[in-house]
């Protein structure tokens, strides 16, 4: 009797001992997953004191030309929710967020209540915004090449039972902005260098978390409104470091930083779309600098993944500076801090090439 006393509470214990590690599992299991490094770190900065977000597209790696990794796909499969900006920027995450993510809110924040878009700038003193030479060119043929008047199915359940959560937009009128989808036209997707777009995003991470994880949706609230505070301060901040050079004229490389332009007030004359990879001919040097003269750019800003002496070498002659732009926050230690160092990073870059001091 003793002996059968025994064996029962052995094998109890043992049950519940696997239950236990099951239900650990199953916890471990449970994701949040973010796509780029500006939008991991307003998640991360709701998400604190509850858990930590995986990041999918990590240092300098760019959204326009991913390859999603198998612990990328492993991420989806366990995610309870997942923030994106949109396939017009993550183009490579439109299929598996339908084939991978089953059962988790995947939020597009370009669809944010609140968020102002901005159409994509092309013709005269703006390149083709094809990304070319970026190794963008897929993102170029997939998001600008193809129908945007395509269906989506916004707000509704798909057929694979996968759950979307394109955020109310409370009446905002997207009409004139451009969203892919909306009226035929692409927008720009770089949303997030706005401060106040930023804002509009940590609600909606808030309100989508605390809808899958109600027991912690006291801790997202004060959270992101933590945040917002932060933003509005650092909004601030980047007014001040940027009044006196706003009237300067500047080039981009890259055309990603319109929204940062247009909250500021700051002066962008025109984009090089020059790939880090191939160095340009003598003859495309040449258009280049002449381009660079006929605007009468104070400076012209690269990012980090093109070569000093390509720069150098475009801008020799034209008595333009050159400055350095991240809109990804590339070298940057992942988390919440990582959005407000990246602002203030950005700003200081555009202060000191304008201002000279570069």
């Amino acid at each position: 009797m003793i002996a059968a006393r025994k064996t029962l509470l052995a094998t109890a214990a043992f049950a519940v001992t696997a239950l236990t590690a099951d239900l650990g599992s199953a916890h471990e299991r449970d994701q949040v997953v973010a796509s780029i490094k500006p939008v991991h770190s307003l998640v991360a900065g709701v998400m604190e004191g509850v858990g930590d977000p995986h990041l999918i597209v990590k240092g300098a790696g760019s959204p326009h030309a991913f390859s999603l990794k198998p612990s990328d796909a492993e991420a989806l499969e366990h995610a309870t929710a997942v923030f994106w900006i949109g396939e017009d920027l993550e183009t490579f995450l439109s299929a598996p967020l339908q084939t991978l993510a089953h059962g988790a809110k995947t939020v597009e924040l370009a669809k944010a209540a609140g968020i102002e878009l901005l159409e994509v700038r092309e013709g005269g003193t703006w390149d083709a915004h094809d990304h070319s030479g970026h190794g963008h060119a897929e993102h170029a043929e997939k998001a600008h090449g193809h129908d945007h008047g395509h269906e989506h199915n916004h707000g509704h359940e798909h057929d694979h039972g996968h759950e979307h959560d394109h955020a109310d937009h409370g009446g905002h009128d997207h009409a004139g902005h451009g969203h892919g989808g909306h009226d035929g036209h692409a927008f720009d997707a770089h949303l997030w260098l706005d401060p106040e777009n930023a804002e509009a995003m940590l609600t909606a991470i808030a309100t989508a978390l605390s809808a899958k994880d109600p027991a912690n949706a006291e801790t997202y609230k004060q959270n992101a409104e933590a945040m917002i505070a932060r933003v509005e301060t650092l909004e601030g901040e980047i007014e001040a470091i940027l009044a006196p050079v706003k009237d300067k004229p500047f080039i981009v490389f890259h055309d990603a930083y319109q929204y940062l332009e247009n909250r500021f007030g700051l002066n962008a004359v025109g984009s090089i779309t020059v790939g880090p990879e191939v160095q340009p001919g003598a003859a495309r040097i040449a258009e280049l600098r002449d381009k660079i003269k006929e605007l009468d750019a104070v400076c012209v800003f690269s990012e980090p993944q093109f070569e000093p002496r390509l720069v150098a070498t475009v801008i020799e002659g034209t008595g333009a500076r050159t400055g350095v732009l991240d809109p990804l926050g590339a070298d940057l230690a992942d988390g919440p801090d990582l959005y407000f160092e990246m602002m203030r990073a950005n700003a200081k870059a555009l202060a000191d090439c304008l201002g000279g001091t570069s």
